[in-house]
Parts: C-alpha cells; sequence; structure tokens
C-alpha cells in the first residue's frame, strides 16, 4: 500500500501525521511512504530524519 504524508497547511498547526519510527514500521511491514517534503518542520523534524 501506498501512503502519501502531506505537508500541513493550516495556521498554527505544528504536528505531523507519523514520525520517523512510525514510517520505519510501515515500511518494515512492505508498505511504501511518501512523505512531502517539509511534512516535520512544525515538528522539528527534518525531511533527513525520515
Amino acid at each position: 500500500m501506498r501512503i502519501g504524508i502531506p505537508r500541513e497547511i493550516k495556521n498554527n498547526e505544528y504536528r505531523v501525521a507519523i514520525t520517523p519510527a512510525g514510517v520505519a514500521e510501515l515500511t518494515r511491514r512492505g508498505h511504501e511512504v511518501i512523505i512531502q517534503a517539509g511534512a516535520g518542520e512544525g515538528s522539528a523534524i527534518t525531511d533527513n530524519d525520515f
């Protein structure tokens, strides 16, 4: 399954839909995770962390 994680566009919304650990678990289970650039910026998670 392909799972997409978009960057949040709402004002004052700093959460991200998934953590790097969650991405690792999903990919370990055979899923493809696509993360939009900058999706974790509000939560201090860089693109490289994913």
